[in-house]
């Protein structure tokens, strides 16, 4: 509310220093402090920000276009520090503008990355699965072809014991890391919410 009081204040003002503005023509200092207050709004980056130190500089343009002769080094000198200010704060607005984006996008990156990567781990635990699924299927067709002979049923079992040891180990570890990945993915869209 406060910012569209300042605007509409400004825009009043812009209408009501015309005349002084160009009287100020005649001056080059306060010309080229206008000028400099004109690429501001001008500039669609910045143009939007600091309405209150952009309405301020006008303001004191018009004091200096005003200022009788013993004055003017003063108002020349408030002018210039007025319209310095609203170029750093609207450029201020304009960096702190353009982070906010590039944080945003840098979360959007992390969150599909680390989705993405919950991805690849589920497919390589599916993976795994589906290949323990088959060893397991062979072991057991192992196992019943042997079973007659009772020597080689025993070496065929150790045999067997040692893979499906192997590959429930790896299937665990794999899960492992998909649980990780998957708290890791909760904690990071979490911590997005928090910062909205």
């Amino acid at each position: 509310m406060i910012r569209n009081i300042a605007l509409a204040l400004g825009l009043a003002a812009m209408a009501a220093s015309a005349p002084s503005l160009a009287q100020d023509q005649a001056n080059p200092d306060a010309e080229r402090l206008a000028e400099r207050l004109r690429a501001i709004d001008a500039d669609p980056s910045r143009n939007t920000f600091a309405n209150f130190e952009r309405l301020q500089a006008r303001q004191a343009l018009e004091a200096l276009g005003s200022a009788r002769s013993g004055e003017r080094d003063a108002a020349l000198r408030v002018a210039q520090w007025r319209v310095e200010t609203a170029e750093i704060a609207a450029g201020t607005e304009a960096i702190r503008r353009e982070i906010d984006q590039l944080d945003r996008e840098r979360s959007d990156l992390m969150v599909e990355a680390s989705r993405q990567e919950a991805a690849r781990a589920r497919a390589e635990a599916e993976r795994l699965r589906v290949q323990a699924q088959i060893q397991s299927e062979e072991a057991e067709r192992l196992r019943m072809a042997v079973e007659a002979e009772h020597g080689a049923r025993e070496q065929a079992e150790g045999v067997l014991e040692n893979v499906a040891s192997d590959q429930a180990a790896r299937l665990r570890a794999a899960r492992a890391r998909q649980a990780e990945l998957e708290r890791r993915e909760a904690e990071l869209l979490r911590s997005l919410e928090d910062d909205d």
